[in-house]
């Protein structure tokens, strides 16, 4: 019965696709809105971590802050679409490059592209394969049909090489050294056995210490690669920022608390637009109690 559903959810974003880009940014923020009046259990996780985040900020801020980001998810979300089955000419048209150059400055040498768990992550990933071959990693789904649908639209431009999580690391490690850039998402929670504890938003946070030690292991430079949902319609902006300077730099905790800083301020920067719905602060340091009871 579920995979019923994948089908038919699929069905209905490949008839939501041939939509104008504005008409499908209005339904998935009325949606959204929607989702904000209606799905209760679905705020709770992101309400929380807003609360933990952002303590200075009062009840009617955190709300207006929930509403559009439930806006801005439920948007991407129906633009999946877009990711299935717009054409190569489209997603360029859809996704724009923005200060490209720190993209070029490393074509053909070892570069991790840094991208967290913003809304437009998606978008941003599929622009890059439209742009050039790259490697990522994944997760499979519970439902074989929403995997076929999101690894076609991984790798349906350029060959993109895509490994998953079950297959480990090297083969990542192999495709950085011979020059394919790895797109990276190093910010959820990996539980207590792949994690260090630091700081993120001022609380002590599970963190996947990967980047620097792929950083190391392969001599790759890092450069961050955020995309930022634009209003109204306007489609998305593919951000790459300067290459880290001294980094790593010998000190994993160093190096992974400069990730959740950097991180940090860019959700500052558009807090509307970060993945609020996972539970980030999930695993505890020993002895401290859930965060979300």
């Amino acid at each position: 019965m579920s995979e019923f559903f994948s089908r038919l959810g699929f069905g209905f974003l490949w008839l939501f696709h041939w939509l104008p880009l504005c008409v499908q940014a209005a339904v998935g923020n009325f949606v959204g809105w929607l989702a904000y009046h209606l799905a209760r259990r679905r705020k709770h996780v992101a309400q929380r971590n807003l609360e933990l985040c952002f303590p200075e900020k009062n009840a009617s801020e955190i709300q207006t802050l929930l509403k559009r980001n439930l806006q801005a998810s439920t948007r991407a979300a129906l633009e999946h679409g877009l990711l299935v089955w717009a054409s190569e000419a489209r997603i360029k048209k859809l996704v724009r490059f923005e200060d490209e150059a720190h993209l070029d400055a490393h074509q053909g040498k070892p570069l991790i592209l840094m991208a967290p768990h913003f809304v437009g992550l998606d978008m941003g990933g599929v622009r890059m394969t439209a742009h050039t071959r790259i490697a990522s990693m994944y997760s499979l789904a519970r439902s074989a049909v929403v995997n076929r649908h999101l690894l076609h639209a991984r790798s349906r431009f350029n060959q993109t090489l895509l490994v998953s999580k079950h297959e480990g690391i090297r083969p990542v490690i192999g495709a950085i050294r011979s020059g394919l850039p790895f797109y990276y998402l190093p910010d959820q929670d990996a539980g207590r056995s792949e994690s260090i504890f630091v700081p993120f938003f001022g609380i002590q946070t599970a963190t996947v210490p990967a980047l620097s030690r792929l950083a190391r292991v392969t001599g790759a430079k890092v450069v961050p690669a955020i995309t930022r949902q634009l209003p109204g319609g306007r489609g998305y902006v593919m951000k790459f920022y300067p290459e880290w300077e001294n980094f790593p730099s010998g000190d994993i905790e160093a190096d992974t608390r400069r990730m959740n800083a950097f991180i940090e301020d860019r959700i500052r920067e558009m807090p509307e637009q970060y993945l609020w719905a996972h539970r980030r602060f999930k695993t505890r340091p020993e002895g401290e109690p859930s965060l979300y009871d």
